[in-house]
């Protein structure tokens, strides 16, 4: 039997400071996240006398790259008022996915600031806002607490 599994369930949560208690607060009516995507640099160090006249490479630096989440887009509200913010200050912050699943989920922190607010608004569907941030440095894996 397999343990593949839907997204239903899945909360995209942000760090707020500027709260009179700091916390993490959930981005309100998230409806898709892809978790950044992580790519090794390829260093070429081929040398006069590598083997097979064949280029030889090492493993680089990883960046974590960029990750995105869309949201059915409310103008005005908690969540529109909190991405607009961190978008305007370029401030970077934690950023917390939880997994659905059976407890203790599974979680995923990073640090990452909001590059790309794009927000549609179709004649006949509801709006939405696609969410775009760079991450920077690295994951940290866990449980929720």
């Amino acid at each position: 039997m397999t343990d593949a599994r839907i997204g239903y369930g899945t909360t995209y949560e942000i760090w707020d400071a500027s709260l009179t208690t700091p916390a993490f607060v959930e981005v309100a009516e998230v409806i898709n996240v892809t978790p950044g995507e992580a790519a090794a640099d390829r260093i070429d160090a081929t040398h006069m006398q590598s083997p097979g006249r064949r280029r030889e490479y090492i493993s680089g630096l990883i960046d974590n790259g960029e990750a995105t989440f869309e949201i059915n887009w409310v103008p005005g509200n908690a969540t529109d008022e909190l991405l607009r913010g961190l978008m305007d200050s370029g401030e970077t912050v934690e950023h917390r996915i939880t997994f659905p699943g059976a407890a203790p989920r599974v979680t995923v922190t990073f640090d990452a600031a909001i590059i790309g607010y794009s927000k549609a608004i179709p004649i006949d569907d509801r709006m939405t806002a696609t969410i775009t941030v760079a991450v920077s440095g690295a994951e940290t894996w866990g449980t929720e607490v």
